[in-house]
């Protein structure tokens, strides 16, 4: 119970410190260059599956990084026994993508058989194949079919323009904990890592 607790106060922790820091950085950031034109506020097309898409990139790049930077040694470590090997966590990212985005989409999931005991590569591979998957089958998609509904899991109906959102919340928690993995282990997520010059 001490170590769940201690992990609860680490996340709650990091959560603080980088929302804290994205919210000191953001009038700097947000701020345009003296002189320079004001960003253009005009309404988007599609403005939930824009922004979902433009994650996809954005999060599969993160989570790879994340997946490639933890060492192959340490794929079966547990910040405590009842919890879930990192190698479990990059088996869930992949699954979880290839899940949502084709349920999103309306095409087939991949079949892909994984198992913590697989070796690193192959499941960077399977996470790579995932986001690949995902920018793939949302690459059409647009908002005019958001209301609609299907099953996600088991009996539950989801609108589309909810398991959108949902999947967006699942590449946040993810990361997160891929991070938290990392640096219960000594290694810098790859957004904590210092700019390259």
């Amino acid at each position: 119970m001490k170590i769940r607790g201690g992990l609860f106060v680490a996340v709650a922790m990091l959560t603080a410190v980088g929302v804290a820091g994205a919210q000191q950085a953001a009038p700097a950031a947000s701020a345009p260059p003296s002189g320079a034109a004001p960003p253009d506020l005009t309404p988007v097309a599609n403005p939930v599956s824009g922004f979902v898409k433009a994650g996809v990139a954005r999060y599969g790049k993160n989570m790879i990084s994340a997946a490639e930077a933890m060492p192959a040694e340490k794929y079966s470590f547990k910040p405590s026994p009842e919890m879930n090997s990192f190698g479990h966590l990059v088996i869930h990212i992949a699954q979880t993508n290839n899940t949502f985005c084709a349920k999103i989409s309306g095409q087939t999931a991949p079949d892909v058989k994984m198992a913590e005991s697989d070796p690193k590569d192959k499941l960077v591979a399977a996470i790579k194949d995932s986001f690949a998957f995902c920018a793939s089958a949302l690459a059409n998609l647009d908002d005019s079919k958001l209301g609609e509904q299907f099953v996600l899991f088991g009996n539950r109906p989801i609108s589309r323009g909810g398991a959108l959102v949902a999947l967006g919340g699942s590449w946040t928690d993810h990361y997160a904990t891929q991070a938290i993995y990392l640096r219960l282990n000594g290694i810098l997520p790859p957004t904590a890592q210092p700019e390259k010059k």
